[in-house]
């Protein structure tokens, strides 16, 4: 028995010391969460592998996201800063406190006034360099604490300031009333939720996010380089990972290799 546990363990240790000599970026795919989890504050644990990803995605939403290992950590700042894209299916009608699907409607409007050409004219006033108000819901902190926490927790909290943001691209892929699709491409600190509640103000009603994908992070898309969940192993990793240098300005990750369906 103890002979068994001895080669259990020795996989194991060894699987986690090729992890720890691990430096580099790679892509994984988050799903949607059915519900956003009650914070439950815990010590943190001695960290024996360095990682890190760069940039959250709201707990509905899915797509993209860029992990770092060892010295790769380092590099996460240019995917928080650095352009991204999304699809975004907005629902018009209904603003909701969140200002996405899983939040509580707290106003309704009319929208059968407003066509596809309505909707592509005001598009154009959310392209360029504008100013953007965040969300009271996010990962913006106050005191050390997330904004989104402090709000569940029941306190008050006051909206930041505007602030200057960047869409690079923006159009309509499909509008049916009361539904609506966005590309967009942006800068860091965007929100995309800020941006469908503003539009539906901009067309004298209201919006929510029902649908969010964010489909490129900096180099890495969602159709060529991030890891599916079941392949969330040390062999896909190892075949994925961008190894980079703190200065190293183009980052080419390798394309995941096609699989049979």
């Amino acid at each position: 028995m103890a002979g068994n546990m001895s080669n259990t363990a020795a996989p194991i240790t060894s699987s986690l010391s090729k992890l720890q000599a691990l430096h580099g970026l790679f892509a994984i795919y988050k799903k949607p969460e059915a519900g956003v989890p009650t914070t439950n504050p815990r010590k943190r644990k001695t960290q024996q592998l360095k990682m890190g990803h760069g940039g959250t995605l709201d707990s509905a939403a899915s797509g993209v996201l860029v992990v770092g290992v060892g010295n790769g950590t380092k590099m996460l700042s240019k995917m928080l800063t650095g352009s991204k894209k999304y699809v975004a299916v907005g629902e018009l009608g209904k603003a909701t406190d969140t200002l996405d699907a899983t939040g509580t409607v707290i106003l309704e409007k009319g929208f059968e006034h407003i066509t596809k050409p309505d909707m592509e004219d005001k598009l154009k006033y959310f392209t360029g360099d504008i100013m953007q108000v965040p969300p009271l819901y996010s990962a913006l902190k106050k005191d050390g604490q997330r904004l989104s926490v402090l709000l569940k927790q029941g306190h008050k909290v006051e909206a930041k300031p505007a602030r200057p943001v960047t869409v690079y691209s923006l159009t309509l892929q499909e509008f049916k009333s009361p539904l609506f699709t966005l590309d967009i491409e942006c800068g860091g600190g965007f929100y995309v939720r800020s941006l469908v509640d503003d539009l539906g103000k901009a067309l004298s009603s209201c919006a929510h996010v029902k649908e969010l994908i964010r489909t490129k992070q900096g180099p890495f898309t969602l159709q060529d380089h991030a890891l599916q969940e079941e392949q969330w192993n040390l062999e896909n990793i190892l075949r994925s990972l961008q190894s980079c240098s703190e200065g190293d300005q183009n980052l080419v990750p390798p394309k995941l290799p096609e699989t049979n369906t």
